[in-house]
């Protein structure tokens, strides 16, 4: 355990601790949905560390101090959680959720965060999304959607999200905090892409609702938009 907090890796210092034999978060007993989601989460960004010291109203101190002092924190000093660590936070989930597999069964990642962070922590959704005029959703992540299309071989996260917003004809109703995404994936037999590139930046300019944008034509503000 690491009591300290130590602040997320960038750079240099993420390349020089994450990388090698040994690093990263151990796999045990189907972990790996949330494994990848921790690390993901907490590895090389602090724009979720509210989650590690927050008093959040409905707030269970014991998952987060295991989340903090167990994984972020150990994760962000060595570049090495052990699996123990995880399967004491999955043993947690168990008790306080409504599901008895948390501990040994494959998981969808949004049904984790949906449980640790809405239900254990209380956070309020991070993105309010709209479809074809309808009600607003709210939702802690964005899972992409999309059928098959020959042109993407090796597609970036970029192309996938506003492939997969145009075709459920979806909008942000506003800029998120965090903007957590979801891969395309179909369990173990079958992988829509065998590697999608990081896009380590994201435009989401065209994938906001009512925002002003520019005219491709004459550079003025636009007024009409042609999906």
């Amino acid at each position: 355990q690491a009591p300290d907090s130590f602040p997320p890796l960038r750079n240099e210092a993420a390349v020089r601790v994450l990388r090698g034999r040994m690093k990263g978060i151990q796999g045990h007993c189907n972990s790996c949905y949330m494994d990848a989601a921790l690390f993901s989460l907490f590895s090389c960004t602090s724009v979720l560390d509210s989650m590690l010291f927050k008093p959040f109203p409905l707030c269970d101190r014991n998952v987060q101090s295991i989340l903090r002092d167990e994984i972020v924190n150990p994760l962000r000093k060595t570049g090495f959680v052990r699996a123990g660590s995880v399967m004491h936070l999955r043993e947690q989930l168990t008790e306080k959720g409504q599901c008895s597999s948390f501990t040994n069964a494959e998981k969808d990642p949004e049904e984790f965060l949906n449980l640790i962070m809405h239900q254990i922590l209380g956070i309020e959704p991070l993105l309010k999304l709209q479809s074809g005029g309808q009600k607003e959703q709210d939702c802690y992540c964005y899972q992409i959607f999309m059928d098959k299309q020959e042109d993407l071989v090796v597609p970036d996260v970029q192309q996938l999200v506003e492939r997969s917003f145009l075709s459920s004809d979806l909008k942000l109703v506003e800029i998120p905090s965090c903007f957590i995404i979801q891969m395309p994936r179909f369990g173990k037999e079958y992988k829509m892409f065998s590697k999608i590139i990081p896009s380590l930046e994201l435009d989401i300019t065209d994938l906001l609702l009512d925002s002003p944008r520019e005219c491709c034509v004459c550079g003025d503000v636009a007024t009409l938009e042609c999906s």
